[in-house]
């Protein structure tokens, strides 16, 4: 078993960033360790303990160099709607999501993760479906913090979800729901973020 980093559960929870300009792109990352994190994410729930999520993990330098390219399409399209940001925490992120939309596919590792939806239109409120695969893709990103690997949550991808489900030979009867990019990190000394205050956001019993 990889050694894990000497984190009390609160400090796991608190530090598991969004990293992308420290995510060190030179260093592999074996296969044995993303299996390894993915054992401990798939104990996260799941609708009916049905489990029918899907996780796919690419190396291969050409596909994932297919697949940044549709990343970076959405994400400049993004960046173009969005406008410059206006305050330096803003700013922050959007210089360091800049820089991920150019090294993704240097990254040594995308995990998709992904849900099995029987095909057909899903309609409605989707909560029980995504509810059943993006708290085990966020335990992924924990178990890879743990052990000394970083990720960020990335969605800009589904814009062109069909044209990535076509280059990974993905089934219409899947629908993706998260790209995690995973890099060992240069470093391990996250710190937790900054959050708006529990008072602002918090209701008892009722609004």
């Amino acid at each position: 078993m990889t050694d894990l980093l000497p984190l009390t559960p609160d400090e796991l929870l608190t530090t598991t960033r969004a990293v992308r300009r420290r995510l060190d792109l030179s260093r592999p990352v074996p296969l044995e360790v993303i299996r390894e994190a993915l054992e401990v994410a798939l104990q996260a729930p799941s609708g009916g303990n049905r489990q029918k999520w899907h996780w796919i993990v690419v190396t291969d330098p050409a596909i994932k160099t297919q697949i940044a390219e549709y990343y970076r399409r959405s994400y400049r399209a993004y960046r173009e709607a969005g406008g410059e940001p206006t305050d330096p925490t803003a700013a922050r992120v959007a210089s360091s999501s800049d820089h991920l939309s150019e090294v993704l596919g240097e990254v040594p590792a995308l995990v998709i993760g992904a849900i099995h939806t029987g095909g057909g239109d899903l309609g409605g409120n989707q909560a029980g479906l995504w509810g059943s695969v993006l708290p085990a893709a966020w335990n992924l990103a924990l178990a890879l913090r743990a052990r000394g690997l970083g990720t960020t949550w990335t969605t800009l991808h589904l814009q062109y979800e069909r044209e990535v489900a076509e280059i990974l030979g993905i089934p219409d009867t899947v629908r993706q729901g998260v790209l995690l990019p995973v890099a060992y990190t240069k470093g391990t000394d996250f710190r937790p973020g900054p959050r708006a205050d529990l008072d602002a956001v918090l209701h008892v019993d009722g609004w």
